[in-house]
Protein backbone atom coordinates (compact mmCIF):
# COMPACT_ATOMS: atom_id res chain seq x y z
CA UNK A 1 0.00 0.00 0.00
CA UNK A 2 1.28 3.77 -0.81
CA UNK A 3 2.30 5.72 1.94
CA UNK A 4 -0.20 8.73 2.06
CA UNK A 5 1.23 12.03 0.57
CA UNK A 6 0.60 15.48 1.29
CA UNK A 7 0.66 18.65 -0.35
CA UNK A 8 3.70 19.09 0.72
CA UNK A 9 5.21 15.63 -0.74
CA UNK A 10 6.78 18.45 -3.36
CA UNK A 11 9.39 15.89 -4.67
CA UNK A 12 7.17 12.67 -4.12
CA UNK A 13 4.36 14.08 -5.68
CA UNK A 14 6.30 15.25 -8.46
CA UNK A 15 8.25 11.85 -9.31
CA UNK A 16 4.93 10.04 -9.19
CA UNK A 17 3.63 12.33 -12.00
CA UNK A 18 5.98 11.96 -14.13
CA UNK A 19 5.76 8.34 -14.27
CA UNK A 20 2.41 8.46 -14.63
CA UNK A 21 2.83 10.17 -17.68
CA UNK A 22 6.61 10.65 -18.83
CA UNK A 23 5.68 12.24 -22.30
CA UNK A 24 3.43 15.27 -20.43
CA UNK A 25 5.40 18.60 -20.67
CA UNK A 26 4.06 19.75 -17.47
CA UNK A 27 4.16 23.51 -18.38
CA UNK A 28 1.57 22.28 -20.56
CA UNK A 29 -1.09 21.36 -17.85
CA UNK A 30 -3.53 23.85 -16.33
CA UNK A 31 -3.43 24.60 -12.80
CA UNK A 32 -6.86 22.82 -12.07
CA UNK A 33 -5.75 19.88 -14.20
CA UNK A 34 -2.66 19.82 -12.23
CA UNK A 35 -4.51 19.45 -8.68
CA UNK A 36 -6.58 17.33 -9.67
CA UNK A 37 -4.39 14.86 -11.14
CA UNK A 38 -2.20 15.26 -7.61
CA UNK A 39 -5.75 14.48 -5.67
CA UNK A 40 -6.03 11.45 -7.68
CA UNK A 41 -2.33 9.83 -6.96
CA UNK A 42 -2.63 6.82 -5.11
CA UNK A 43 -2.47 7.03 -1.33
CA UNK A 44 -2.93 11.03 -1.52
CA UNK A 45 -4.90 12.54 1.85
CA UNK A 46 -5.44 15.89 1.63
CA UNK A 47 -8.09 18.13 1.36
CA UNK A 48 -8.10 19.92 -1.80
CA UNK A 49 -8.72 23.41 0.59
CA UNK A 50 -5.14 22.80 1.59
CA UNK A 51 -3.97 23.17 -2.00
CA UNK A 52 -2.94 26.87 -2.95
CA UNK A 53 -0.70 28.42 -6.10
CA UNK A 54 2.17 28.25 -4.48
CA UNK A 55 2.09 24.42 -3.83
CA UNK A 56 1.30 23.93 -7.12
CA UNK A 57 3.79 26.04 -8.44
CA UNK A 58 6.12 23.95 -6.60
CA UNK A 59 5.01 20.87 -7.28
CA UNK A 60 4.95 22.17 -11.32
CA UNK A 61 8.33 23.11 -10.98
CA UNK A 62 9.56 19.76 -9.25
CA UNK A 63 7.73 17.99 -12.10
CA UNK A 64 9.57 19.72 -14.68
CA UNK A 65 13.45 19.07 -12.84
CA UNK A 66 12.21 15.33 -13.36
CA UNK A 67 10.31 15.69 -17.14
CA UNK A 68 13.75 17.63 -18.01
CA UNK A 69 16.14 15.35 -17.02
CA UNK A 70 14.92 12.35 -18.80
Amino acid sequence: MPRELHWTDVEEIAIQLYEQDPGQDPLQVRFTDLRDRVMALPGFADPREKCSEKILEAIQMAWLEEYQEA
